[in-house]
């Protein structure tokens, strides 16, 4: 006979079961007695319509904390809606819940109203039901206003990072903008099935193979951004996987090619994926993957996938997303999202497709003939077709260029890389304490803005007279011009002064010509169609890192001292909003440096074409307009600077300039009027794109030192051994 121990055991093993739920109809007829439709009850659970569905058909069970919840819901209805009629058998549930209630609550917790519900219920036996409750057509189509789930997390083993899985800020629940997409624009899937979406929402992901996760993503997912812009496409969904998740869909944990970064034709899951009459593009189905089937009317069929393992978020860019939990890669990723655009690739790749997602190159146009509406082309766009370079703005391998024997040079707008030279240094300068780096914000973001570029096909022209609102590329001789030596020459990116003729953009040109000096090209290869063209992108892109710099603490309200200490704590913040602010700078910096991607790989051969250029955003004259500006820009302020204070720089890399200094803090020698007010012209600082920030501190000997060795003290200033990038 067993004793008292073991069945106290027992007992205690019961009612540490989960809470028992009515069977699956009886859920349904509970809540449609209480007038309660499927979407309202997913929205009060944080849950889907599609979820709530499944547990009215025994498809699922809810799992805690929902499942606790969810039944003190049904406890609620069942005691104010009982069964209808003593031929409806009670149940096992109902009748728990009425013992329960009548033992355990008592009356004097009990509302009368609850009392004489309990009362009416018929004790009968339990009969097994039979029926199948088929949801309405009503409810099949209904969207829930938001659908933020709260899935637990399971367990799992602490990984080396101090995220939570959960986001450290959980967002309140707002309607969502489109109804198309009521969880937001991605999900990352972990191994367990849970697909952890932007503001806390958890979805339960059935899918055990690719097909049936890509299947699962457009018809019950929910996922997907809307159009930037009218004439545009909304984004497609982005499923991101965790290692466990590729594994589980029967993907490797780490790609074998490193080189083509891309699964083999003859891959299982690549056969899977194209017997269900999927495709994928010519990348094949590599770190981002994009399935797809041709579109059904207006309707989309693709889904971008992005494999963590195999390195689709590069860590310069998403500084340690990669280390944290599911919930807060989802985070990082959703606020990019929604800030920016649903990444598509590398950062670069997403800043190329921003600006075509903001401005579309074709529009709805009536054909006068026939009355029928058909695409034609968006005015401010670049079109539907790649355009040659002109002979100067291109290079060598480029077929136009090579195959018509162009000797004419080519146009050198790069970002600064100079370093002053030691011998220009004075006493006094050396005797200073230290060597300050200041940086600018998103310089070639700032100079985007508002800048005019070329939209049509370059024309030549010979000995044309210089005019600073066309947009283009001129052959002109600026050797004659000299500069104080202490002072990086404005016309070249290494800062020597130029020795004869040589190509230019116009803001160059136009610089020499503010300066007081006379251009005279000798010719030049021009747009006649001009426009804008960066303006939506510079907006959105300037709003993204203002607004993600605030939401780290740093803001226009606060002063200058402020502001550095702000800055200097801000990656501490929150370390997955520094990752969203890092990848809207590499957003930048990549999408001008796509503009003019080069040829790639081994096997390439002079004169052939490759694929960047077949792109109608291959533009190295639009790359050159924003690199000529930010250079010009950078040389007014040094050159404000040193009128106002007489101080010259040590060294320039692209956005970064070093300056000797009497303290340890930029505001030892940026000028500020009497009122306290930072100068205009030069240096000043602050957390919008073109103002400054430090860059890092270090002794004076220590950049003289470098500098004597011929080595770029901003490469460095940051922190002895880091390397700055510069620019692309």
């Amino acid at each position: 006979m067993a004793s008292e121990e073991e069945l106290f055991a027992n007992i205690d093993a019961l009612l540490e079961e989960e809470p028992q739920l009515p069977p699956p109809a009886e859920r349904a007829r509970l809540r449609e007695a209480a007038g309660i439709t499927q979407a309202r009850l997913a929205t009060a659970l944080k849950s889907t319509v599609q979820t709530v569905k499944n547990y009215e058909n025994g498809r699922s069970e809810p799992k805690s904390p929902r499942l606790e919840a969810y039944q003190r819901l049904l406890k609620g209805w069942a005691a104010k809606y009982p069964a209808p009629g003593p031929d409806v058998p009670l149940g096992r549930w109902a009748r728990d819940q009425k013992q329960s209630a009548q033992t355990e609550e008592g009356p004097a917790r009990m509302s009368p109203e609850r009392v004489a519900a309990l009362d009416s219920l018929p004790l009968r036996p339990e009969v097994p039901q039979t029926f199948t409750r088929v949801p309405t057509v009503e409810e099949d189509e209904t969207e829930p206003d938001i659908g933020v789930a709260v899935k637990p997390a399971p367990e799992r083993p602490a990984r080396p990072a101090t995220s939570s899985r959960r986001p450290a800020k959980k967002a309140t629940a707002r309607p969502a903008a489109d109804p198309r997409f009521p969880h937001g624009p991605l999900a990352v899937l972990d191994g367990d099935g849970s697909a952890y979406g932007v503001d806390g929402l958890v979805l339960d992901c059935p899918a055990t193979t690719v097909v049936e996760l890509v299947e699962w993503t457009l018809r019950e997912a929910g996922l997907g951004a809307p159009k930037l812009h009218r004439y545009g496409k909304d984004s497609d969904p982005l499923i991101v996987l965790t290692a466990a998740a590729a594994v589980k869909l029967g993907l490797p944990e780490r790609l074998e090619d490193r080189r083509g970064l891309r699964l083999e034709e003859d891959h299982p899951v690549v056969k899977q994926v194209l017997k269900a009459r999927w495709q994928l593009t010519q990348r094949g189905f590599g770190p981002w993957a994009r399935i797809y089937r041709k579109a059904q009317g207006r309707e989309r069929q693709c889904v971008q996938l992005a494999v963590l393992s195999w390195d689709a978020l590069d860590s310069r860019s998403w500084p340690g997303v990669t280390q944290m939990e599911p919930a807060d890669i989802a985070r990082v990723l959703g606020v990019y999202a929604q800030r920016v655009i649903t990444p598509r690739g590398s950062t670069a790749v997403s800043g190329l497709e921003l600006m075509t997602a903001l401005r579309p190159p074709t529009r709805p146009v009536r054909d006068e003939e026939t009355g029928n509406w058909v695409s034609g082309p968006n005015p401010g766009s670049l079109g539907t077709e790649p355009m040659d370079p002109a002979p100067p703005e291109g290079q060598p391998e480029h077929p136009a260029i090579y195959h018509s024997g162009w000797k004419g040079g080519f146009l050198r707008e790069e970002a600064y890389q100079w370093v002053r030279s030691v011998d220009t240094l004075t006493d006094e300068e050396c005797l200073l304490p230290f060597a300050v780096g200041l940086d600018l914000n998103t310089a070639f973001l700032a100079a985007a803005a508002r800048l005019t570029v070329g939209l049509s096909a370059p024309d030549h022209f010979v000995g044309p007279k210089f005019n600073p609102k066309i947009p283009g590329s001129w052959l002109v001789d600026l050797s004659h011009i000299e500069l104080d030596p202490r002072l990086p020459s404005p016309f070249t990116p290494d800062g020597t002064r130029p020795t004869g003729p040589a190509w230019y953009q116009t803001h160059t040109v136009a610089y020499a010509q503010e300066l007081g000096h006379n251009v005279a090209p000798i010719e030049a290869y021009l747009r006649r169609e001009t426009g804008a063209y960066l303006d939506p992108w510079h907006d959105r892109l300037k709003n993204a890192y203002v607004d993600t710099l605030a939401d780290l603490g740093v803001t226009k309200d606060l002063t200058d001292t402020e502001f550095l200490a702000a800055m200097e704590r801000h990656k501490q913040v929150d370390p997955a909003m520094a990752a969203v602010l890092t990848a809207i700078k590499s957003t930048v910096k990549g999408g001008i440096g796509k503009l003019f991607e080069n040829p790639q790989g081994k096997h390439y051969k002079e004169g052939e074409p490759w694929p960047a250029m077949m792109r109608p955003t291959w533009r190295p004259d639009i790359r050159a307009a924003v690199i000529s500006k930010a250079r010009v820009n950078m040389h007014r302020k040094l050159l404000n600077m040193s009128r106002m204070t007489g101080l010259f720089p040590l060294a320039v890399l692209s956005d970064c300039v070093v300056y000797p200094s009497p303290g340890a803090s930029p505001l030892d020698f940026l000028p500020y009027a009497a009122s306290g007010k930072p100068q205009p012209g030069g240096f000043r600082l602050g957390p919008t794109p073109g103002l400054a920030k430090l860059e890092g501190v270090q002794e004076m000997s220590w950049a003289v030192d470098l500098m004597e060795q011929g080595l770029n003290p901003a490469r460095h200033i940051k922190g002895g051994d880091a390397v700055l990038d510069e620019g692309e």
